[in-house]
């Protein structure tokens, strides 16, 4: 945590305590600041919520933090070494809320809780204070509040450690935890892909080794991600971390968790480390490891997501994402589970159809699917629930949950159960649902009372008739209320005073308080014979009769075995269904696939989505395709939507389709739809088109749009081939890219070269399925040169001078680009249009007087290229010295022009 105070840090004031001269000021602080000092010591980078009563107080520099961050009134406690010991506070009922604001600020806090009961401490006499101690670490990736949760969003704590697989290659291996639910899974990466992994995950945390978090390149990718990066100073050897996973689930062999790689391993080790370490003792339900295979899924860097809009646009939002779009989930625990899937589709055909087949089963039977939808709404939140049970934050209302989750489930499969024709992903979810022991709800239900406090120590939740001996200590409870009531009364005739009332604070107990000049005459005989005098207020006097003293004794006695019952037969039930916590766990599983299945087939049914034909081939075919966002924001304004047709399929590579058209005429749309089908198509959705074919994706790539990155000193079109270079180093020739007007940041001539170089590699090397968009007119003369490359156009219509666009996808190149007309829709003042169009006219007629000429075939730089049988000998010479990887685009330029003018002066 980064210090922004005026006040110094507690290991300054700890020296300064030990200066000549300063004995005598440091004896003269308080017990409680003391033990302040102490346990902060202990937490030096974490605010230190410190219980006081009702209110978490934090003091010193955490206190001017904490107020600037809150926005709360910083005031003083006492002094230290000569200062004002600045000092705010929290009330401990809304400490959730101050708590979610502090963490997504960036703060760790520590949660100090008194650990003795006060009586203890008063037995020690002079100024012993409470004994206290931090009993956890707040954290991004470690939070389980409900209030502080999203509930449809996971929240994952990811560890990171590297190893070195070569002496020039490393991996890495990824362990991903959320402790809200328990999830565990490990995966491990090479260096190209970390970005893609992470990205996948979106953690709340990270957390890595020291030693890996001091690499430039590693901290700079978690900065460019904005992942909050947590460094731990402790790395595991390889049996260091077997050791630490077999203790901590209690196995005797890490055999039964696949073949899990040494970096996998060690990832997971630091993962428990941390959640040791930050929940001080308690142990989380959390799920055995499972690895994950990075193939397994589409790869799909950040900055493509970002540029999609797959679970946030470019501004933050969920609103305007393919998620928001999608998602008709009705649990939290489907909520989660499609937004996982959503970003992970899957890459193995067999497992896609599975889905497919749950899907498409739930879509044709919408009887079944309505009844499966008002089930699932009944079902509240299981894997969270039983999360807080298993680390001792849980409360009355978490049973009830549980409870109700459990008899949901069981209904579920009961109605699924019944279907002998289940595709196989259904009937594993219904087994799943329904494998929980009937009892353990039972149980529950037995025990509960009907109004639920949310605290244990509130007290009056468990039902009437259902504990004998708590019958009895709450009628004891209960009845002293009354007898409270008749002492009243009695003591009033006998004081002769209607103005005496029997009042209760923590400080005096019960009292009798009666007004100033009644209370002198209990002073007197016979009176002070009944009444001891207690207290003097400024218009009232207080007692205490012996009485009373032994009644309050008893009220105590029974409140506090009514309490202690009740807390006995929440552990009693608690340890009941963790007992069952793997099978609850496999049941919160199933819901959320039932959910999922039954989300997707209704979005389906509602838009008139169809299923997608997924193979191993190099397919792309998409028959009257629509963009799932932009389709559904038009429908709520009555507006529909051109689908358009996509065809980019080839035997052995992949076809580039060049898109021309004006600006606003629907060009990104088109690419970022295609891309959009693909994803929801690999993750096992119905599609929005007539008709979807698709060859399996493995990697998904998108440069659309770019901005600076001013924090790092990259420009707009730095930016731009950046990602413009990672996707040229890794698409394979199963990979689909769709590039939006590369080039264009530049000098025309300088993004031109590059687009049509660019063009040229992906035809060549990554042959990949590729949508190209540009305003590059000259690029569509490739469509003659390259067999894989075909032109598309947008449709437009000039009606009477003014630019209709039509959306309409058909085969051709646009002639012109229609930019000065989409100036004039923008609004441009009327004498600049008109300047614009003379200006233009007048560049048209002079670049038709001299064209240059760009035949592929004169740049064959790449292997494969349509290269002529013979080459002249100083061309080739010329050609061997060119070296592209160390061209700038002008140089590139100047290399073409070059080696032209050979060719022409050889014949």
């Amino acid at each position: 945590m980064q210090r922004v105070t005026g006040y110094p840090p507690f290991s300054a004031l700890r020296r300064a305590a030990d200066r000549p001269g300063r004995a005598e000021e440091a004896a003269k602080i308080t017990p409680l600041i003391a033990q302040y000092i102490e346990i902060k010591s202990v937490n030096p980078d974490c605010l230190l919520f410190y219980r006081l009563g009702d209110f978490y107080e934090l003091f010193f520099a955490d206190a001017e933090v904490a107020s600037r961050a809150l926005g709360i009134v910083l005031t003083k406690r006492g002094k230290h070494m000569g200062r004002d010991i600045p000092m705010c506070g929290v009330p401990v009922e809304r400490a959730d809320d101050y708590l979610s604001r502090l963490i997504a600020l960036g703060h760790c806090v520590a949660v100090c809780e008194q650990i003795e009961d006060p009586a203890e401490a008063r037995k020690r006499g002079g100024q012993s204070v409470v004994k206290r101690d931090v009993v956890r670490l707040v954290t991004p990736g470690t939070i389980t509040e409900e209030k502080l949760l999203d509930p449809a969003r996971a929240n994952c704590l990811v560890a990171v450690v590297r190893q070195r697989a070569s002496e020039t290659q490393s991996v890495y291996g990824i362990a991903s935890l959320d402790i809200s639910t328990g999830a565990f899974s490990v995966s491990e990466v090479n260096d190209a892909a970390l970005g893609a992994e992470l990205a996948r995950i979106e953690a709340a945390e990270v957390v890595a080794p020291e030693t890996l978090c001091v690499d430039q390149g590693f901290a700079r990718l978690l900065g460019e991600m904005r992942l909050p990066l947590t460094p731990i100073g402790r790395e595991f050897a390889d049996a260091a971390a077997e050791r630490r996973l077999l203790e901590y689930f209690g196995l005797a062999t890490l055999d039964g968790l696949g073949d899990l790689s040494r970096a996998e391993t060690a990832a997971a080790a630091v993962a428990i480390f941390y959640i040791e370490r930050t929940q001080r003792g308690a142990r989380p339900a959390l799920s055995l490891p499972t690895r994950i295979r990075f193939d397994a899924h589409m790869e799909i860097d950040a900055p493509t997501r970002a540029n999609l809009e797959l679970t946030h646009t470019l501004a933050g939002s969920r609103e305007g994402t393919l998620l928001a779009a999608v998602d008709s989930t009705v649990t939290p625990g489907g909520g989660r589970l499609l937004a996982a899937r959503l970003a992970a589709p899957l890459t193995e055909t067999a497992a896609i159809d599975r889905r497919l087949d749950a899907v498409c089963f739930l879509h044709e039977e919408r009887s079944l699917r309505a009844d499966l939808c008002v089930r699932l709404k009944a079902a509240p939140d299981l894997a969270r629930p039983l999360s807080r049970l298993s680390l001792q934050r849980s409360g009355p209302r978490d049973l009830a949950a549980l409870r109700d989750g459990l008899l949901a489930a069981a209904a579920l499969a009961a109605r699924l159960g019944a279907r002998a024709d289940l595709p196989a992903e259904l009937a594993v979810s219904a087994k799943q649902a329904g494998g929980v022991d009937p009892a353990v709800a039972a149980a529950l239900t037995e025990a509960l009372a009907a109004d639920l406090p949310l605290k244990v120590r509130d007290g009056n939740f468990v039902r009437t008739g259902y504990d004998a001996q708590l019958d009895t200590t709450r009628g004891l409870r209960d009845e002293s209320r009354r007898v409270i009531a008749e002492l009243q009364s009695r003591y009033s005739a006998l004081a002769e005073s209607r103005q005496l009332k029997i009042k209760h604070n923590n400080f005096l107990g019960f009292f009798i308080e009666v007004p100033q000049a009644q209370g002198e005459r209990l002073l007197k005989p016979p009176f002070n014979a009944t009444f001891v005098h207690r207290q003097t207020m400024a218009d009232a006097m207080r007692f205490s009769t012996a009485e009373l003293a032994e009644l309050e004794t008893k009220i105590a006695s029974a409140a506090e075995s009514a309490l202690t019952r009740e807390m006995e037969i929440f552990d009693r039930l608690a340890g009941r269904i963790l007992a069952a916590e793997r099978p609850i766990k496999a049941a919160a599983d199933g819901l959320a696939a039932i959910d999922v299945a039954a989300a997707l087939a209704e979005l389906a049914d509602a838009r008139g989505w169809t299923r997608p034909e997924i193979d191993s081939s190099l397919s792309f075919v998409v028959e009257a395709g629509r963009h799932p966002v932009v389709e559904a924001a038009l429908a709520r304004s009555g507006q529909p939507f051109v689908a358009n047709d996509c065809d980019l399929s080839g035997e052995d590579v992949g076809r580039i389709a060049v898109v021309t058209g004006p600006n606003m005429a629907g060009k990104s749309t088109y690419l970022r739809q295609n891309a959009l089908i693909s994803v929801l198509a690999q993750m096992g959705s119905f599609v929005p088109a007539a008709r979807c074919k698709i060859g399996v994706v493995d990697r998904l790539f998108s440069r659309v749009g770019a901005a600076d990155d001013l924090a790092r000193g990259r420009s707009t079109f730095m930016v731009e081939m950046v990602e413009t270079a990672a996707i040229l180093n890794q698409a394979t020739r199963r990979s689909l890219v769709i590039l939006d007007e590369i080039g264009r940041g530049t000098a025309t001539f300088d993004g031109l070269a590059i687009a049509w170089a660019v063009m040229e590699y992906l035809h060549e090397k990554n042959r990949s399925r590729t949508l190209f968009a540009t305003h590059f007119h000259e690029l569509t003369h490739l469509a003659k040169q390259l067999r894989n490359v075909v032109n598309l156009t947008i449709r437009v219509a000039d009606w009477k001078g003014d630019l209709v666009f039509l959306h309409e996808i058909v085969k051709g190149a646009a002639d012109q680009s229609y930019g000065v007309q989409v100036a004039k829709l923008a609004g441009l003042p009327a004498v600049v249009v008109e300047r614009a169009q003379k200006l233009l006219a007048e560049f048209e007629a002079a670049d038709r007087q001299r064209p240059v000429e760009r035949p592929v075939t004169d740049l064959p730089l790449f292997a494969g290229a349509n290269v002529p049988p013979e080459r002249p000998a100083k061309l080739t010479a010329a050609l061997d010295a060119v070296d592209p990887n160390e061209l700038t685009p002008r140089q590139a330029l100047e290399a073409l022009y070059k080696l032209k003018a050979i060719r022409q002066a050889d014949g």
